[in-house]
């Protein structure tokens, strides 16, 4: 009997025996991670969401197609020009799903309330810029549809440079607040400042490596955003022939317009230019700076040429 009462008590002051569970690194996916890579992978598979059709036949979808980025590279006139195509459905803005956390943890059923009503036979494209240069975006990306096909629009690393600061730097005066000049960006004691966000996401070869890892270079088609500007119809003509679309899209769709200096878009003989914030002069950059950002992305420039077997007329 005190051997039992004794057995008694240890089975009652025993300690809860906690399973083991492996330490998380910053490598390591968490579970709530993993479980949202599986439903990604499951609904791209069954194609669970597409619930609400509606009586004409149009639903929202998961996007077959997405324009990655890069920023400031064109990607609202890519998606704008692409729009022009009658089996095209596009995402209005930008969704940021895959590289913002908070909507990430929201899952597929809020990404899918942001895509456009489209028909099954349309192609439905969101263009999220930032997606290129985030690090965790192609794998997840991947785990939702392994068959995307990818839109990359690219310009000469230092314009691209040049074009981000001025975005923000409107921005800034839009709000009526001072905002540095460009030269306290790219100076740092009396040198390039590489660490400045601006340039990184200019190294294209580093972020394309990424996505490598996870899609072939057949699944991303790379838009040269200069060529674009100058010369829109044969850009568009690739575009086309990448996602499998019939020649719609023509030259007459588009028009140079000299007011603006860039070409605009007329659809069923409505006009269109894109918004008045686009096209905005870069800010006067001395030569010798120039010539630093060039010498610069000399190296990089020479490994994206041979990472994606194409070269682009780039300083």
């Amino acid at each position: 009997m005190a051997a039992f009462l004794l057995g008694a008590v240890l089975l009652i002051v025993q300690p809860e025996i906690v399973p083991s569970r492996p330490a998380i690194n910053s490598k390591t996916e968490t579970t709530s991670q993993s479980v949202q890579r599986e439903l990604l992978k499951k609904t791209s598979q069954k194609n669970d969401f597409k619930e609400n059709i509606h009586s004409n036949g149009s639903c929202r979808q998961l996007p077959q197609t997405i324009i990655i980025g890069v920023r400031k590279g064109g990607t609202r006139a890519l998606l704008e020009m692409l729009s022009l195509h009658p089996d095209i459905a596009a995402a209005e803005s930008e969704v940021h799903f895959f590289d913002w956390e908070d909507h990430y943890r929201n899952g597929l059923q809020w990404y899918i309330n942001q895509m456009p009503l489209s028909y099954p036979h349309q192609i439905t494209v969101e263009k999220t810029p930032a997606y290129f240069t985030s690090p965790k975006v192609p794998e997840r990306v991947y785990n939702m549809n392994e068959s995307m096909r990818l839109l990359l629009i690219l310009r000469d690393p230092s314009e691209r440079v040049l074009s981000d600061y001025t975005q923000v730097f409107y921005n800034h005066m839009q709000k009526h607040k001072p905002y540095p000049s460009i030269e306290q960006f790219l100076i740092k004691d009396g040198e390039l400042n590489v660490d400045y966000k601006a340039i990184n996401r200019s190294l294209y070869y580093i972020h394309m490596q990424n996505w490598l890892k996870y899609f072939p270079l057949d699944r991303i088609h790379i838009v040269d955003g200069d060529k674009l500007i100058k010369d829109p119809f044969p850009e568009i003509e690739k575009v086309e022939r990448f996602l499998k679309l019939s020649p719609q899209i023509n030259a007459s769709n588009f028009y140079f317009n000299k007011t603006k200096g860039f070409y605009c878009l007329r659809d069923s003989g409505r006009e269109r230019c894109l918004h008045e914030s686009k096209g905005r002069a870069h800010p006067q950059v001395d030569t010798w700076l120039l010539e630093k950002l060039h010498e610069y992305f000399h190296e990089p420039n020479k490994k994206f040429f041979e990472l994606v077997g194409r070269t682009f007329d780039w300083h």
